[in-house]
């Protein structure tokens, strides 16, 4: 039974990557992008890092396109043939094709504020039970995300699974602590096991609200605590109310 509930659990986790996947991102990936030169010349390395010479550069004028990122550089073409690794603060100088300057998501607190997805795992206590937890998170906007998260519980008295949908309002994203509210429902499923023969089988729906807050750490990664009150609607209309917490790590892109 519990490496059923393992199985279930894993297809959840599964189906969350897959709804937080976007083919249009992964094929924007190979497309290539042009980007011309505004400074009196672009320094092209041979290596991605300060520590490798400067072996050619892109005049003026000249246009380039880029293959592909690593770190703080980028791997750069001429539209001579000349290929050469350019530095991320070089780079942000140039312009696209219509005349603005080229931007990038830097991982940076910024982007912790206008990110479009992110992802985490948490843990806590459900009802006295241990509690792990995976998510996937898209912003509405700065302010407002919409949420999916699969959970599994395992406790003393009963274990399962829940599935979960739900909006956040974050107060302040631009802060480096920022505060949030969450409301959602879902699915709340208790899983039958030999050592509690009094147990059975059984799905019902759950609504719940709670609060948290999310810290920014470096780079792409914050970490996030909430709590929650859940109502568990049972088909008898006996409906139960659960407490839970939990705490995590997550990442944003």
């Amino acid at each position: 039974m519990g490496r059923r509930r393992g199985t279930a659990f894993a297809a959840l986790v599964l189906a969350l990557l897959c709804a937080a996947w976007d083919p249009r991102a992964e094929a924007k990936q190979h497309e290539t992008l042009q980007l011309f030169v505004v400074e009196p010349f672009l320094n092209l390395r041979t290596g991605a890092g300060r520590g490798y010479p400067v072996t050619q550069v892109v005049a003026n004028g000249e246009s380039f396109d880029v293959l592909f990122r690593r770190t703080d550089y980028f791997w750069v073409r001429t539209d001579k043939g000349v290929e050469g690794w350019a530095a991320m603060q070089d780079m942000l100088k140039t312009q696209l094709a219509d005349g603005s300057l080229f931007t990038i998501d830097q991982g940076d607190r910024q982007s912790f504020q206008t990110h479009r997805w992110e992802m985490g795992i948490m843990a806590g206590a459900f009802d006295g039970a241990n509690y792990v937890s995976g998510f996937g998170a898209y912003s509405i906007t700065d302010n407002l995300k919409l949420e999916l998260a699969a959970s599994q519980y395992i406790g003393v008295q009963r274990s399962g699974l829940l599935l979960d949908l739900g909006v956040s309002h974050v107060f302040a994203p631009e802060w480096r602590l920022s505060p949030y509210v969450t409301m959602g429902g879902g699915l709340f499923r208790v899983d039958k096991d030999a050592r509690r023969p009094n147990l059975i089988d059984r799905s019902d729906q759950s609504a719940y609200v709670g609060v948290g807050a999310r810290f920014y750490l470096t780079r792409r990664f914050f970490l996030r605590g909430e709590y929650k009150r859940r109502v568990i609607l049972t088909r008898r209309n006996l409906n139960e109310e659960v407490k839970e917490w939990k705490v995590g790590l997550a990442f944003f892109f």
